[in-house]
């Protein structure tokens, strides 16, 4: 078992109804006067207040909601694997038995409706705390999970060191037997939300479902309120207008004319019908001097400066002088990663953290602690997709910051004046076809000759020369 997160901790109360059921079962078992009866058990030399016994257990639930005894012990059984009772002698064992077994109600902070989604932090804590108590005699399941977590957390493990010897510190400060409720409390939780090997979750909950009972509308005047409402909000939802649209559609237009070969032709001149390959010479993708052209499209978007090669070699250049080359060079390692061979993906992966993601790697990147948390989690079991989420943060980065500086920047403007225009060299493809063209005469069209010349055409409307 991985000790990733648990997936039920963030479902909402809504998902989970019978939580909110058993959490009253066990407040009426609370009461003081109609309640389990509770005592004080003596453990060794500590004695423990507000205990109960299975046998008492048992038949407060017979009593109180007339079942059979299977149905009471098994009612017992699954309040103690939902956390809200624990054993005090055997904290591993979530069963409840009918006899003088001595058990406590876990205190509602610890409730699996009322507390926060079970966080890698607070386990690894836990377990720090737990490892220091005992001097490192914890059990194999937990050694595996302080294992994983300690290399997963390895950036922040002197934290988590930290708090578990805080908390150590403080619990010195209380009575030993509240030490002891306070670690079977934590025990018990920490049991639910990450069971061991073989131990059904009982927090797993299905894919959300419809009430099965259809619900009854009431026609009144706060229903027609809403609709009304309703009805409003969708009348003044924003809507693009078709002018707005054109006048988009006419800007992209005219921006991407001059570079289309079909709408302003090619220079020099079009290799696909002529002998002159110049064209393909000044536009290959490493080249020397780029075209004005060539550097126009940069400007047009992000995407088109990272597809072009020499675009991306003088955007790293500008990214050194600002001393953040580190980002693109990690976005190009991970398209590396992305479009290379299968057997080399555990090999790249590895590097690409050690180089870039790794605590005091020679070249590391800033991302925030959500995106690192994810890509950490996904390093387990790595793959040519497990650092999108990472690169896709340092793209946004770089679009956002180093891009317009880029376009503003007096590089930019020095590579745009500097830039190579081609002449354009003007030649007749196939000469052999080309004859000038003609108009046809028409005797409506031409003016009165007083010299009499013969002006039509024999031939008929198609023409042939008109002249003598």
């Amino acid at each position: 078992m991985a000790a990733g997160p648990a997936s039920p901790g963030g479902r909402s109360r809504e998902q989970m109804p019978h939580l909110s059921k058993m959490e009253r079962v066990v407040l009426s078992m609370q009461d003081p006067d109609q309640g389990v009866h509770m005592r004080s058990q003596r453990l060794l030399v500590t004695v423990v207040p507000h205990a109960v016994t299975g046998n008492d257990t048992m038949e407060w639930l017979i009593h109180k909601y007339c079942i059979s005894e299977e149905e009471a012990l098994r009612l017992g059984t699954l309040l103690l694997r939902h956390g809200y009772l624990y054993p005090l002698q055997d904290p591993g064992s979530l069963v409840l038995r009918p006899d003088e077994t001595f058990y406590r109600f876990q205190t509602p902070y610890f409730w699996m409706s009322t507390l926060w989604p079970a966080a890698e932090l607070d386990y690894a804590i836990y377990l720090a705390k737990k490892n220091i108590r005992k001097h490192g005699a914890l059990g194999d399941l937990e050694k595996e999970h302080h294992g994983q977590l300690h290399r997963k957390m390895n950036h922040m493990w002197d934290l988590v060191v930290m708090q578990a010897r805080e908390q150590l510190r403080a619990a010195k400060q209380r009575r030993k037997g509240d030490r002891l409720v306070i670690a079977c409390q934590e025990q018990t939780y920490w049991l639910v939300n990450r069971p061991p090997p073989g131990v059904p979750n009982v927090l797993e909950q299905g894919p959300k479902r419809g009430s099965c009972t259809a619900r009854q509308v009431l026609m009144n005047a706060d229903f027609y309120k809403r609709e009304i409402e309703c009805c409003r909000r969708a009348l003044g939802r924003t809507r693009v207008k078709s002018s707005v649209s054109l006048e988009a559609y006419l800007k992209f237009s005219n921006q991407h004319r001059p570079h289309d070969p079909i709408m302003s032709g090619c220079l020099p001149s079009n290799p696909w019908i002529t002998d002159d390959d110049t064209y393909w010479a000044i536009n290959a993708p490493r080249v020397a001097e780029p075209t004005q052209l060539r550097v126009q499209r940069w400007a047009f978007s992000f995407q088109e400066l990272l597809e072009d090669p020499v675009g991306r070699a003088h955007f790293m250049d500008f990214l050194r002088i600002e001393f953040s080359a580190e980002n693109l060079s990690f976005w190009e390692a991970c398209e590396q990663l992305r479009h290379g061979g299968q057997a080399q993906v555990p090999g790249l992966v590895d590097a690409v953290y050690q180089q870039f993601l790794a605590p005091g790697a020679a070249h590391w990147v800033n991302i925030d602690s959500q995106t690192m948390e994810r890509t950490l989690e996904g390093l387990q079991r790595p793959h040519r997709y497990v650092l999108d989420a990472a690169q896709l943060h340092i793209y946004m980065l770089m679009k956002k910051d180093s891009y317009p500086r880029f376009l503003k920047s007096d590089m930019y403007k020095t590579l745009l004046v500097e830039a190579v225009i081609p002449p354009e060299t003007k030649r007749r493809v196939f000469p052999f076809m080309w004859k000038p063209r003609r108009s046809s005469p028409s005797p409506a069209l031409l003016p009165a000759s007083a010299s009499g010349e013969c002006v039509a055409a024999p031939g008929g409307p198609g023409g042939g020369p008109g002249e003598a």
